[in-house]
């Protein structure tokens, strides 16, 4: 029987998975013994279809508490006949490499699920998650589309891309559940604007076939300060908030600050590196693995030459973005199996990405961020019960003083304050080029005060409201392809000339996308040529039509 070994199981981690399935619960009794916090309170809400913001500190198995209601329920459609080749699960990383990493650690439980169910006698379908970034090769892309995996791992850059391609597209309108992993490395900036938009759109895709259900989305980060404004930040504008499961950020860790013996400067001095190169060295032969973070790619290239040196080249590697997908990837594996002693990363290793039993990570120079800090010293002991060891080196005065402060801020639990930029409207623009780019759209269902207008869904355009009254109805026609969309801000948050701006790149691209836009503009009778006239520029709030 398929409870087999079943009871046996710990009491409390067959009350916390009363709700899986049993293939579920015996493989999660036997892999881990019994849930963490973050598991026990974040499976109800997620269950509950509701949107979930999980704040826990690294390694507490909050990236798990979101994909195994997703596996559950994939699993149980699976076993009995109704598991389809459409993607259900989507989940947005702002790393290629944290992707990569995500990709691998879903394949060991699927994998593991599926053999145990041929173990108990159980016929159950291959249940498969792919990834798709910049570095995906085209026979893989062909393949995903022809094939939708049951889980799509991907990038806000490669969502934003997806959406806007016909066929790709396809793929993503039965999608039930969003998954957003480190939700804070991306909230403060105008690339977490880019993100909430693809989301808005993203919703009104799934709405064309599932109207009135759109997918739960799920947040997840362990450094989010206020966790309020990123709760609205994960759900948009005019929404209710979601259920936030706050077990905090803070955790043991092993804090150093290291200098060199030579007397601190403003700069550092060749003979300081060379000290710090010696430290380094020291360090990575008294750990079983060592992570060194630097602030720029050419100091990754510059550490690892030193080290290799020192310790041997196949004991060191670099790894940064600029570096070819094949060797970012062997860097990765190298550092995992235990094939290289250290590894010398840029921000391309930063968030929550599991490399491995690291035991040690050194940050050379300051992160300038409370939160950088906690995630790259996070990367060591990133597994259940362990402590993470630092060490941060300071080059310059400024820089021990600033590292003196980041030790000091860990310690008692402080956290950066994230700002979330407001009416983001060269994003707006971009994305409204792509919008029309692919389909038609109405002006009233693209902007708009309340919830369920994609462009003003989102938190950061909640201060943006439509314009009804720059131009006259019948200048504002829809044309062939599309209705024009008329962005203006509130209250004089944006200045006339920022809106203006942000018009102007919106036609600049649209004219290269489009020959019948251009057409349409040399022919000197489109809507969207009507300019002030005291100024002969467009208007502030200009008639924007597609493309």
């Amino acid at each position: 029987m398929l409870t087999s070994g079943f009871d046996n199981m710990p009491q409390n981690s067959v009350a916390s998975l009363a709700w899986a399935h049993p293939l579920v619960q015996e493989w999660f009794a036997g892999r881990f013994g019994s849930p963490t916090e973050p598991q026990e309170q974040g499976w109800p809400p997620i269950l509950a279809g509701k949107s979930t913001l999980i704040c826990a500190p690294t390694g507490s198995g909050k990236t798990l508490a979101a994909f195994l209601a997703c596996i559950d329920r994939l699993i149980r459609k699976a076993l009995g006949g109704g598991l389809q080749d459409r993607t259900e699960v989507l989940y947005v990383s702002p790393l290629k490499a944290l992707s990569n990493d995500i990709r691998k650690n879903l394949e060991v439980p699927l994998s593991e699920i599926t053999a145990l169910a041929g173990q108990r006698g159980l016929l159950m379908p291959p249940i498969r998650a792919a990834v798709r970034t910049g570095d995906t090769l085209p026979p893989e892309r062909r393949a995903m589309l022809a094939r939708p995996p049951h889980i799509l791992v991907t990038t806000p850059e490669s969502l934003y891309i997806l959406l806007t391609a016909e066929k790709s597209r396809a793929i993503l309108g039965n999608i039930e559940t969003v998954i957003v992993d480190e939700i804070h490395a991306v909230a403060d900036d105008k690339r977490g604007a880019h993100l909430a938009l693809s989301l808005e759109r993203l919703d009104a895709l799934i709405a064309q076939s599932r109207p009135n259900r759109p997918p739960v989305r799920i947040g997840l980060s362990a450094t989010q300060k206020p966790i309020e404004l990123v709760a609205k930040f994960l759900v948009g504008n005019g929404r209710g908030e979601p259920i936030i499961v706050n077990i905090g950020h803070r955790r043991a860790l092993d804090l150093a600050v290291e200098v060199p013996r030579s007397e601190l400067g403003s700069i550092a001095t060749n003979e300081m590196w060379e000290e710090v190169y010696d430290r380094l060295a020291e360090l990575v032969r008294q750990h079983r693995s060592t992570l060194v973070f630097v602030n720029t790619r050419r100091l990754s290239e510059r550490i690892s030459h030193h080290l290799a040196q020192r310790l041997g080249a196949d004991a060191v590697a670099a790894h940064h973005g600029s570096l070819a997908r094949k060797v970012r990837l062997a860097a990765e594996y190298k550092l995992k199996s235990g094939d290289v002693r250290v590894l010398v990363a840029t921000a391309s290793l930063e968030l929550g990405i599991d490399i491995g039993t690291v035991d040690l990570v050194c940050q050379i120079g300051s992160p300038h961020s409370i939160a950088v800090a906690l995630q790259r010293i996070g990367r060591a002991g990133h597994w259940r019960g362990a402590v993470p060891k630092g060490r941060l080196f300071a080059m310059t005065r400024d820089e021990l003083i600033e590292c003196a402060a980041l030790v000091r801020a860990l310690r008692q639990g402080e956290l950066d304050q994230l700002e979330i930029p407001d009416s983001p409207l060269d994003i707006l623009a971009q994305q409204i080029v792509a919008m029309c780019a692919c389909e038609e759209w109405n002006e009233d269902d693209c902007s708009g005060p309340c919830s369920g207008r994609t462009l003003t869904a989102i938190w950061p355009a909640r201060t943006l409201t439509q314009c009804s009254k720059s131009f006259p109805r019948e200048s504002r026609r829809a044309a062939a392809v599309t209705g024009p969309i008329c962005i203006a801000t509130a209250s004089g948050i944006a200045s006339e000339a920022g809106a203006a701006a942000a018009w102007w790149r919106l036609q600049t691209a649209a004219l290269f996308l489009s020959p019948r836009f251009t057409r349409l503009w040399h022919s000197r009778k489109a809507p969207w040529r009507v300019l002030s006239p005291r100024t002969s520029q467009p208007r502030a709030c200009a008639a924007m039509s597609s493309c």
